[in-house]
Parts: structure tokens; C-alpha cells; sequence
């Protein structure tokens, strides 16, 4: 019997090549789901996306797509952890188990894999169309190492090493401590951490940190909170508010000095950044306020100069790896027991 892969659940083999296979991207908010097939992983079809809060579980996302034809197997890109059969994760609105996923969705088999693995997977195959430069420099020495992260629901990144098959390295960075580059960002830390004892990166840099932001920036400046959410508050930075616009440019200077910091720790060569909520920022990601506190890291300032940093423009990033990660597995995936 062939050893089962940690994040993959399955009784038996089947013919996984000719097989139609689900791929989704689960976040805190949305799944996003479609099809593939082994030979021809690079395209996706049959798009759905699913509010995670209307379903009790994965899985039952899972059946309600599959109801529609016949699917051996899932690979699903998810935040988190896998702990055994559990998924460490802070921002779901239910637990997961693969067991019980793969059970109850009626699936052969059930891969878990990080959401930003998945999303590293996808570099490879985006345009050149799809990319926007953050950074002076658009040539990169190298490809690889290739950092990849984002601000969503959390804050996810991982590490792509060119290779047969290419190699990727999933990190929890969301989950490290959020350092403070300046007076003012050392003032909202302080506040924040009256709050709890461990303050991580996404307390501040994700869609939900941006209101976190938003509040204390409101309390340092002796103002009220106007709006309630993520949407409202970029519309009203757009329309000149002033509290508004200070968190954004706080929020993207913020990421600029995350992003410099691990470009530096994984040597990487080029980054792209991803994430839901880049997608709905992208004037403020490019007014300065990201690119200066990227470059500002002192002796490594010169050495930064030359790696590119890329905002992605591509909405199914998710689904996209997660069929770039069978077709690199697939062979696997046939062979389990």
C-alpha cells in the first residue's frame, strides 16, 4: 500500500488522468471552484464562486458542485495549516477535516494544499499582460526565487524554486509579529496590542487589518469611525477623505516594508503581489508610499533596487495553481491506495 500524502484523503485508485478533477481556492469570505483535467491541467473550467458563510462546511460546497457531473477527486487551495487531518485556520467560518470532507462530498480523494502554494504555482503561467510594475525595475537577474504574497480575509505568502517539478515553500507569514518601521506605526502597535498579547502581521495587513488600522488611526487623530468596512473605506480615501486616504497610505507603506523585509530573508529575485484586497487598491499601492518604504532597508537598499516587485491582475490566481499542482502531481494522485 503507497503512503498517503498528508492533505490528501482516499479509499482507492482510480483512473486519475481521464477524470474530471475539482479544483478551488477557499478563502475566509469566498471559495471559488472549478474543473480540470489531467491533460489539460492548465485550463480551468465551469467557474463558480461560493460565500463560505451560506454552507456548514467544505463539503458541502464540494457535493453541491460536483452534483453536476462526475469528479473523482478535489484539490483544494485553503489557508492554513494541515495538523494530521486538521486545518489550522484562524479566518473559516467552519473546521475542517480531510477525512470527513472527502466522506461527505462523495470524492475519492481530497488534497489540501496551501492557498499561496497554490497561488505560487500559478506564477508561471500569467501574462505578461497581467502584471503591473510596483518598481522602477521590471528585469529581473533571475526567476526564481520567486516571493509571492497578499493581503485577503489573512495574509498569505510562499517561496517559488524553479526545478523538474518546481519547488515550493509555504509560510504562515500572516502569523508573525507585526513590526513597526516608524513613530507612527509604533504608536498604532502599542494601541493595538492593549488588545492582545500577540499582534501578527494580518492584525493590520488584510482586508479586516485595514479596518484595524482605520479604527486606531481614527483614535490617534481624534476622530470617529465613519465607515464600516473594506469597500467603503477605499471609496471615501478615493473622494478625498483624509482618515481614509492616511490608511491606505499607512496600509500600503506598511506592506512595502513587510514586502522589502522577506524579499531580503528569502533572497528572493522577484516578487508578485496578490491578495484580494490589491486588487481593490490599486491606485494607492502605486502613489509612492509602497515602492519608499520597500527601498528603505538601509545597507540592502541597492540590493532591492534590482528585484521587481509585480501586482497581479488575475482573478482566478487560486484555481490556477491548484491545477498547475495536479498536473505536477498527477501521478501521485493515480497511484493512491
Amino acid at each position: 500500500m503507497n503512503k498517503v500524502p498528508a492533505g490528501v484523503s482516499t479509499p482507492r485508485a482510480q483512473e486519475a488522468t481521464g477524470k474530471r478533477i475539482i479544483v478551488a481556492d477557499v478563502g475566509g469570505t469566498y471559495a471559488r471552484l472549478g474543473w480540470t483535467q489531467a491533460a489539460d491541467a492548465e485550463q480551468v473550467h465551469d467557474y463558480r464562486r461560493y460565500a463560505c458563510a451560506d454552507h456548514p462546511d467544505l463539503a458541502s460546497i464540494l457535493r453541491d458542485y460536483a452534483a453536476d457531473g462526475v469528479c473523482e477527486g478535489a484539490v483544494v487551495a485553503i489557508a492554513g495549516v494541515l495538523e494530521g487531518d486538521r486545518l489550522i485556520n484562524s479566518n473559516l467560518p467552519w473546521a475542517v477535516s480531510v477525512e470527513q470532507t472527502r466522506q461527505a462530498a462523495g470524492l475519492e480523494w481530497v488534497r489540501l494544499i496551501n492557498d499561496f502554494e497554490a497561488v505560487a504555482n500559478a506564477m508561471p503561467l500569467l501574462t505578461r499582460d497581467t502584471l503591473s510594475p510596483l518598481t522602477r525595475a521590471t528585469e529581473a537577474t533571475a526567476t526564481s526565487p520567486a516571493l509571492v504574497l497578499g493581503p485577503g480575509t489573512g495574509l498569505g505568502a510562499a517561496l517559488w524554486m524553479e526545478g523538474h517539478p518546481p519547488r515550493v515553500l509555504a509560510t504562515e507569514v500572516g502569523q508573525a509579529a507585526l513590526a513597526a518601521g516608524n513613530d507612527l506605526e509604533m504608536d498604532i502597535v502599542r494601541r493595538l496590542l492593549r488588545e492582545r498579547r500577540h499582534l501578527n502581521n494580518e492584525h493590520v495587513l488584510s482586508g479586516t487589518g485595514l479596518m484595524n488600522l482605520y479604527r486606531c488611526l481614527c483614535e490617534l487623530r481624534g476622530g470617529s469611525p465613519l465607515h464600516a468596512d473594506a469597500g467603503a473605506l477605499v471609496a471615501a480615501a478615493q473622494s478625498g477623505d483624509a482618515l481614509a486616504l492616511e490608511t491606505l497610505q499607512v496600509f500600503c507603506g506598511w506592506l512595502g516594508s513587510l514586502v522589502g523585509d522577506l524579499a531580503i530573508i528569502f533572497g528572493a529575485k522577484v516578487v508578485y503581489l496578490a491578495g484580494g484586497v490589491t486588487a481593490h487598491i490599486p491606485s494607492f499601492l502605486h502613489d509612492g508610499h509602497f515602492l519608499q518604504r520597500y527601498l528603505n532597508k538601509g545597507v540592502m537598499s541597492e540590493r532591492l533596487e534590482q528585484v521587481p516587485v509585480w501586482r497581479v491582475e488575475h482573478g482566478q490566481l487560486g484555481l490556477l495553481g491548484a491545477a498547475a499542482w495536479y498536473r505536477q502531481h498527477v501521478d501521485v494522485a493515480a497511484t493512491l491506495l
